[in-house]
């Protein structure tokens, strides 16, 4: 079975940096997309910040030139660096990847068990 692991996340004064992580284990073939989620308390779970296979990405406008996503196909593993961090960052953070588990073209989704982010005014 497909595992994503998260890292990263604590408390940390609005204007501060955090870099979080997410390393997939499992019977992976390729993974092509992968994504960090945030879910603020009483709201839904939003898309903060995808990257594709290629390399390409695409941000929430809430958090363009702030944050950066970045992958390590080798590794498995996609990273999420915030600077500039505001109160309203303050979610749950989860990672979800989109599989391919063998030679044929179905895609799995696995999210990650979510690490929490707290920013202090």
């Amino acid at each position: 079975q497909v595992q994503l692991v998260e890292s990263g996340g604590g408390l940390v004064q609005a204007g501060g940096s955090l870099r979080l992580s997410c390393a997939a284990s499992g019977p992976i073939f390729s993974i092509n997309v992968m994504n960090w989620y945030r879910q603020a308390p009483a709201q839904e779970r939003e898309l903060v910040a995808t990257i594709t296979s290629g390399g390409s990405t695409n941000y929430a406008d809430s958090v363009k030139g702030r944050f950066t996503i970045s992958r390590d196909n080798a590794k498995n593993t996609v990273y999420l660096q915030m600077n500039s961090l505001k109160p309203e960052d303050t979610a749950v953070y989860y990672c979800n990847f989109r599989v391919r588990r063998d030679l044929t073209l179905k895609l799995y989704d696995y999210w990650g068990q979510g690490t929490q982010v707290t920013v202090s005014s």
